[in-house]
């Protein structure tokens, strides 16, 4: 258990820095804004909606259906709230609990020596977990880890008491049911089975390529054929079920997400495909540049064979198929014992052994010793079990890393990323079973005590860069700021603009726009870029600079709401009614199929259709004002704030004397919202409509102590008060409100009419006179 416990702690220890970081890129969205999250949500719906909170039949879900990860953060948001602390904490963990459960696994391969302590800390300080761990939406990946590795060590006792103990099967059921939470953390968690089988046929049975057929075909290892039937039968289920679950439709993305999946040459496809594992392992060997986003043109496509990186991935593929053939091969002489296959006098199953003439002869140390040398100890102890060859362990770690990155590599549906370094988190494993086990092999074949000592110390100092490293690259997880500076290098284009985004959160203008700017200048058609910075204008009243850009947005995205929300807004207020009509209608028609975030898009569009009943309501047009309402209710999506929208539909039914109607919609806007200023005012006027005169006062008196600086409450409260000829109190409001608003000309002038009402001349000159200042051409 030290190894386990040492492990854990530098995992532990690595990632304490984390704890005081905040929410970070994606995380805001699988959490801060995901529904599903919140206690008002059915915790069912967790089970019927994608990662992201999206309904995962709905075309535009991400379909990455991870129920059990989303339930996590959901009781992380019922303790904590949206307190980064705790979930950054669970996320540690995690991790530690993973990097105890691989030293454990690591010692069925590795034996009790210091080889198995060499693994399990070099997977607790690999800089490549740091996506996965630092963010917290990474944590999809350490939870499937978790139960990965739980249902192979289940697999693993099934292998060891198959035909021995009644407790077998029990084995195998968990090994199923830890799959089954493993694909319910992350889709690829379901590669365990695939795992499973190359432990049981080339490390448990220690088969050859060649030894498989005649195996089933002379129906030996009946115990083996029904196992793999069995992991075949349950893998098959599960994928079968979770296809039907997201409705029978892979999902789709962006040309920026994956762009050679976009690409039209067959070529430059085949080409970005082959070589984007290379790039995986050497993130996984050397992580020094390390992003939050790999997309867009983070690596660029081979369009040529020309290109010098095809050598890469030559390369790669020769070193892996050497690799898998020295672990596949046969070492020495096979002959068959008691009906099992036996290399080299050593018997391929439960550890026993028979031995040949040629064996006894030659032998001059024992396997049990050979076996302890291997495992860094130098005395001749026995050990009850006998531990895999570096054939065997060559071919487990190669599939612990190849197997769980299929999903990944595009080879059966395309994927919404390039590179995904939390991805890599599974298949991490495998490296690191490789590289120990490859520096084991070299410390045991030279025969120099220098050279060991070279090659445990090599390993030794890999595995502090690794950490420090890691502690380093926490750093830029701490906020999102740094986190997007520190891809500039890899991603420009993304990281220019999320960067843009947090600093014109943080008010500095200029630099966001800045920001924005230098995005577009190396991706000029990102729509959500255009849009960005538009918006960024048109909060600076640079009004004519932010209609070119929603424009140019638009046209890169024709189904950016948004951008026409916006654009509709500034024409509107420019007086160009007609524009603007016809911009909200053509927002209001699009549809939300294929869009990846169809909740803000299902906003947009309401907020769409709130304005032009706003439009309409402005014309006088009231009946064509509540129809638009009625139509932006049925649209309105959950996340949706109707408190505006409802109190609209009172002011028109009011406008058409409909008072009953227009008092239920003024309720309801204040049960939406029970601080709505707006709703409070034009309830209170219906009340003083209708002789409620109390009532009224209060829902005025209530608005001004909601907003005492609003000069609009006391100028609704000040002219209720006229109309009771409460002259002199209605006066006092009238020049608390222009003292308030000074700049606005509508609240100055009423002032100055109502202190004329009250026989207050003089002041009253005074606000007529500021009224004409803020409107010469006013003939009113």
């Amino acid at each position: 258990m030290i190894a386990e416990l040492v492990s854990s702690a530098l995992g532990l220890a690595l990632y304490l820095n984390t704890l005081s970081a905040d929410f970070c890129y994606d995380d805001s969205r699988a959490i801060k804004t995901n529904q599903d999250l919140l206690p008002e949500t059915p915790w069912t719906h967790i089970f019927y909606n994608d990662f992201w909170g999206t309904l995962l039949t709905h075309s535009g879900s991400h379909k990455s259906y991870r129920p059990l990860c989303t339930l996590s953060f959901r009781l992380n948001h019922a303790i904590g709230g949206l307190n980064p602390w705790s979930y950054h904490l669970v996320n540690v963990l995690l991790h530690a609990a993973v990097t105890g459960v691989f030293t454990s696994f690591s010692k069925i391969l590795l034996g009790d020596g210091y080889w198995t302590f060499m693994a399990g800390l070099m997977f607790a300080s690999h800089p490549i977990h740091t996506e996965a761990v630092a963010g917290i939406v990474g944590r999809a990946d350490v939870g499937a880890s978790l139960f990965f590795l739980l249902s192979l060590l289940c697999y693993i006792k099934h292998c060891s008491t198959r035909g021995s103990s009644a407790r077998t099967w029990g084995w195998f059921l968990g090994t199923g049911l830890c799959a089954g939470c493993s694909m319910l953390w992350k889709e690829q968690g379901v590669t365990v089975l695939a795992v499973s089988a190359v432990y049981d046929v080339f490390v448990f049975h220690r088969l050859k390529i060649k030894q498989i057929l005649p195996t089933i075909y002379k129906r030996k290892n009946l115990s083996l054929f029904l196992s793999i039937s069995l992991l075949t039968f349950w893998g098959t289920s599960l994928l079968g079920a979770r296809l039907y679950w997201m409705g029978n439709k892979p999902p789709s993305f962006s040309n920026s997400d994956n762009p050679a999946a976009d690409s039209d040459s067959l070529l430059a496809r085949t080409l970005t495909f082959f070589y984007l594992p290379t790039k995986n392992l050497w993130l996984l060997l050397c992580p020094d540049t390390l992003s939050f986003d790999w997309s867009m043109d983070a690596v660029p496509l081979l369009k040529t064979i020309c290109d010098w990186r095809n050598l890469h991935t030559v390369a790669f593929y020769v070193g892996l198929l050497l690799l898998a053939y020295y672990g596949l091969k046969s070492p020495g002489v096979e002959r068959e014992c008691n009906g099992k296959f036996v290399t080299n006098g050593k018997q391929n199953a439960n550890g026993h052994s028979c031995h040949s003439d040629v064996e006894y002869r030659n032998s001059e140390i024992k396997p049990s010793f050979a076996s302890k040398v291997e495992n860094g100890i130098k005395n001749n102890v026995s050990q009850r079990t006998q531990l895999p060859s570096t054939e065997n362990i060559v071919v487990l770690s190669l599939s612990l890393l190849i197997i769980p990155f299929v999903p990944a590599t595009n080879l059966f549906f395309y994927v919404g990323f390039v590179i995904a370094e939390r991805v890599l988190y599974i298949p991490s494993m495998g490296f690191c079973l490789l590289v120990t086990v490859g520096a084991r092999a070299l410390y045991v074949k030279v025969q120099k005590r220098f050279l060991k000592s070279l090659i445990f110390y090599a390993t030794a100092t890999l595995i502090v860069f690794y950490g420090l490293k890691t502690a380093i690259r926490n750093g830029d997880w701490q906020n999102e700021e740094m986190l997007y500076r520190s891809g500039i290098k890899v991603n420009p284009a993304k990281a220019w603009g999320n960067l843009g985004n947090v600093l014109k959160s943080q008010s500095k203008i200029s630099e966001a726009e800045s920001a924005y700017r230098n995005a577009l200048y190396y991706r000029s058609n990102m729509a959500d870029m255009l849009y960005n910075l538009g918006l960024l204008l048109q909060e600076n009243s640079r009004f004519a600079e932010a209609l070119h850009y929603y424009k140019l947005a638009i046209g890169s995205r024709p189904t950016l709401a948004s951008a026409y929300l916006n654009t509709g807004i500034i024409l509107m207020n420019q007086g160009k009614t007609e524009e603007a009509r016809r911009t909200f209608l053509k927002c209001s028609e699009i549809p939300d199929e294929n869009l990846k975030d169809p909740h803000a898009h299902k906003s947009s569009v309401t907020s769409c259709l709130y304005n032009l009943g706003k439009l309409y309501h402005e014309q006088g047009h009231y009946e064509d004002a509540l129809s638009v309402y009625k139509e932006a209710i049925q649209k309105m999506p959950r996340q949706f704030a109707p408190q505006s929208l409802y109190n609209m539909m009172g002011e028109a039914y009011m406008r058409l004397s409909k008072l009953p109607e227009a008092e239920h919609w003024y309720m309801e806007s204040l049960r939406s919202k029970t601080d709505h200023i707006p709703a409070h005012l034009t309830y209170g006027k219906l009340l003083a409509l209708t002789g409620r005169k109390s009532e009224a006062e209060k829902f005025f008196l209530k608005a001004i102590e909601l907003d005492p600086t609003k000069g609009n409450c006391y100028m609704h409260y000040g002219q209720f008060l006229l109309e009771e000829a409460r002259l002199i109190e209605a006066a006092e409001m009238a020049k608390k409100a222009a003292e308030l608003d000074s700049t606005e000309f509508d609240v100055v002038f009423s002032a100055a009419h109502m202190l004329r009402q009250a026989s207050l001349n003089e002041a009253a000159e005074k606000y007529y006179d500021l009224a004409a200042r803020l409107r010469p051409n006013s003939n009113s």
